[in-house]
């Protein structure tokens, strides 16, 4: 039976900070997740650690907030098969491309999975 959309959303929530605290070494303070036609949004808040606050605030603060976020994003593409399983085995679809950025000022992070199709969701949602 298909789940809708805020069961596959909540549970996507849950997965990706999962992953962010075993993988990256920290988890988002609070995650949400959003489905739009074949687009998983997930918006993490909360992301960087004390050491990366402090880079991101120092006197070099271009050069911190640059350096935060090509390390980010190379862990993410590092991490990328298991975030594409967990997004498949969630949505029943294929990811077809990830797209992420992350604001060192606000210290939130966006995930944009495209999907190969639309996930079925449960008639009620629909």
């Amino acid at each position: 039976m298909a789940k809708t959309r805020g069961q596959i959303e909540a549970e996507i929530s849950e997965a990706l900070i999962k992953f962010e605290k075993e993988y990256m070494g920290r988890g988002p303070l609070e995650a949400r997740t959003y489905i739009v036609d074949d687009m998983v949004i997930v918006r993490l808040q909360g992301v960087l650690t004390p050491a990366e606050h402090q880079l991101a605030q120092s006197n070099e603060g271009a050069r911190g907030r640059d350096l935060i976020k090509q390390v980010r994003i190379e862990l993410l593409e590092k991490g990328r098969p298991l975030l594409d399983a967990v997004i498949q085995a969630l949505t029943g679809r294929r990811v077809r491309s990830l797209h992420t950025d992350i604001s060192t000022t606000a210290g939130e992070r966006v995930i944009i999975f495209t999907l190969e199709a639309p996930p079925d969701l449960a008639r009620a949602e629909t």
